[in-house]
C-alpha cells in the first residue's frame, strides 16, 4: 500500500519527464538532421555543443516543469493530511465539535478513506458525548431531587460524589466536601466503621442520632464494586419525622389509656358501690350518680376532641368567617369561662382597645381557641393568680395575648406543645387529652394566622396568635 501510495504522488513528475523524454526522442532525428544539414551548406562540421545544448534544454524544461507540477501535487495533499492530522487531534482532545474536515479530501482513496472515517467517528462520539450528557443530566437531577443523602467514597475513604441532599445535611458545600474524608463530612465514627464493613462488600444498614439537631438516620452502605471499582455508596435516610410521629403515636396511646383508665375505673368504682347497697342511700346514691355524670362528661370531651381534631386535620370541618371585632371574642371567651376562673381562684382581666379594625373571623371557633388557652391557665395558675388577655394591632393583623403567671413551660417542651396528644409536664397537668393547643393551632392556622408561646419555668406563660385584618381594612 505504502508503495501504490507514493507512485500515486510522484505520478506527476514521472508523467511529466517521460513526456519530455518522449518529445525528445521524436525531436532528437530531426534535430540531428537539421544540424547536419547546417554543417554541410557551410561546408563545417556537425556544432556537437549545440547539439547537446538542445538536448539539455529539453530535459532540464521537462524535468523543471515535471518537478513544479509534483512540488503543487504534493504540497496540496500535505494540507489536506495537516488539515486531518489537526482534526484528530481536536477529535483526541474532546472538542470534537470544532473540528475541520476538508470535504475534497483528496483524490487518493487512502486519504479519502481516512478524513471519512475521522468524520465518522467524529460523528459517533458526538452522539455518544450527547447520549453521556443527558445520562449525567438525568442522573444529576435524580440525586439533586432526592430527600436522602448520597455519599460516594473511594477506597482511601475520600468523598467523589455528595448531592444536594447531603449537602444540607452535613453543611458542607460540594467544593468544599470533594476529596474530604468521609470522617470529616459525618463526623460520626459509626459512618466509619460502616464503611470500612462495606468496603469489604458486605452491604448493612445502622441507625444513628446525628448533631445538635438530634436528626435519626438510617444509613445503608453499598459496594460498587462491580460498576466502579474501589467506591462505595453511603445512603443517609432522614427519619427524624417518622421517629418524631412514633413517640406521638406512643405519647397518644400513653395519654388515652391513661385519660380513659382514670374515668373508666372510677365508674366501676362507683357501679360497685351502687351495686354493694349504696343504691338504697338517696344521698348517697345521689352523690354517686353526680360523679359518674362528671366521668361521662370528661369521657364524651375527650371523643369530642378526638373527632374535632380528626376532622379539621382532615379537612372536613366547616367555618363560617365573618367581620369580627377583636373585643367581642376576648368578652365572649371571658364571659363564658368567668365562673371557671372564680372556681379556680384566679380573676380574668382584659385590655382591649375599641377602636381596632375588625377581623375575618369564625367567632365560635376563635372562642374554643381562647377557652382552650384560658382553661390551660387556670390550670396551671396558683390560687390568687391573675389571667389576662389582650389584643393589639401590628400591621395588617391584630394579636392577641392570653397571659398568666402560672408554673411556666419548660423551655424543652416548648416546641412540642402544639403536637397531638402532647402534655406538657405531665406530672402537674391533671386531666385533659393533650388535644387543645392543636386544635388551637389547626383553628388558627385556617384563619390565616400564627399561633406561639413565650413562656420561662415559675414564671408565667404568654400564649400569642395572630389574625389578619378585613381586606378593607388593611394597614397601610
Amino acid at each position: 500500500m505504502k508503495s501504490r501510495f507514493h507512485l500515486r504522488v510522484l505520478w506527476p513528475f514521472v508523467l511529466i519527464l517521460s513526456l519530455s523524454l518522449l518529445a525528445l526522442m521524436l525531436s532528437f532525428p530531426m534535430v540531428r538532421d537539421s544540424l547536419r544539414q547546417c554543417a554541410i551548406d557551410s561546408g563545417g562540421q556537425v556544432n556537437q555543443f549545440l547539439f547537446f545544448a538542445l538536448v539539455s534544454l529539453v530535459l532540464a524544461t521537462g524535468l523543471i516543469i515535471g518537478l513544479m507540477v509534483n512540488i503543487y501535487y504534493t504540497y496540496r495533499h500535505l494540507n489536506i493530511l495537516q488539515d486531518l492530522t489537526a482534526a484528530a487531534k481536536e477529535l483526541g482532545e474532546g472538542r470534537f465539535r470544532e473540528i475541520n474536515i476538508p470535504q475534497d479530501a483528496s483524490q487518493i482513496p487512502e486519504i479519502q478513506e481516512l478524513g471519512q472515517a475521522l468524520q465518522k467517528t467524529a460523528t459517533q462520539t458526538e452522539e455518544q458525548f450527547n447520549a453521556l450528557t443527558k445520562e449525567r443530566a438525568m442522573l444529576s437531577a435524580v440525586l439533586d431531587h432526592m430527600t436522602d443523602g448520597v455519599l460516594i467514597v473511594d477506597t482511601d475513604g475520600r468523598v467523589q460524589l455528595l448531592n444536594v441532599a447531603a449537602e444540607k445535611l452535613f453543611r458542607f458545600g460540594n467544593e468544599q466536601a470533594i476529596g474530604r474524608s468521609v470522617v470529616e463530612i459525618t463526623r460520626h465514627y459509626s459512618v466509619v466503621e460502616l464503611w470500612e464493613k462495606t468496603k469489604k462488600g458486605a452491604p448493612d444498614t445502622i441507625t444513628m442520632e446525628l448533631g445538635s439537631g438530634h436528626k435519626f438516620l438510617q444509613v445503608a452502605g453499598i459496594s460498587l464494586e462491580k460498576e466502579l471499582p474501589g467506591r462505595t455508596m453511603l445512603l443517609f435516610q432522614d427519619l427524624t419525622q417518622t421517629r418524631q410521629l412514633e413517640i406521638i403515636r406512643r405519647d397518644f396511646v400513653s395519654n388515652i389509656s391513661h385519660e380513659l383508665r382514670s374515668p373508666l375505673a372510677g365508674l366501676k368504682a362507683i357501679s360497685e358501690t351502687l351495686l354493694d347497697g349504696a343504691l338504697y342511700d338517696p344521698p348517697a346514691a345521689r352523690k354517686f350518680v353526680v360523679r359518674m355524670d362528671i366521668e361521662v362528661d370528661n369521657l364524651t370531651q375527650m371523643v369530642n376532641e378526638l373527632l374535632e381534631l380528626s376532622r379539621i386535620e382532615a379537612g372536613r370541618s366547616n367555618f363560617e368567617f365573618q367581620r369580627s371585632k377583636p373585643c367581642d371574642l376576648i368578652d365572649t371567651a371571658i364571659n363564658r369561662m368567668a365562673l371557671q376562673a372564680q372556681r379556680g381562684g384566679v380573676s380574668l382581666q382584659q385590655d382591649c382597645p375599641d377602636n381596632l379594625p375588625t377581623v375575618r373571623a369564625d367567632p365560635a371557633r376563635i372562642s374554643q381557641v381562647f377557652i382552650n388557652l384560658i382553661h390551660n391557665a387556670i390550670k396551671f395558675t396558683h390560687h390568687g393568680g391573675h389571667i389576662q388577655l389582650k389584643a393589639w394591632r401590628e400591621g395588617n393583623k391584630i394579636i392577641f395575648m392570653v397571659q398568666d403567671d402560672g408554673v411556666g413551660i419548660a423551655e424543652r417542651e416548648m416546641s412540642r406543645i402544639f403536637e397531638r396528644f402532647y402534655k406538657a409536664d405531665r406530672a402537674r397537668s391533671g386531666g385533659g387529652t393533650g388535644l387543645g393547643l392543636s386544635i388551637s393551632k389547626h383553628i388558627i392556622d385556617a384563619h390565616g394566622g400564627l399561633i406561639w408561646v413565650e413562656s420561662e419555668e415559675d414564671a408565667g406563660s404568654k400564649f400569642f396568635f395572630s389574625i389578619p385584618v378585613t381586606s378593607d381594612e388593611t394597614y397601610i
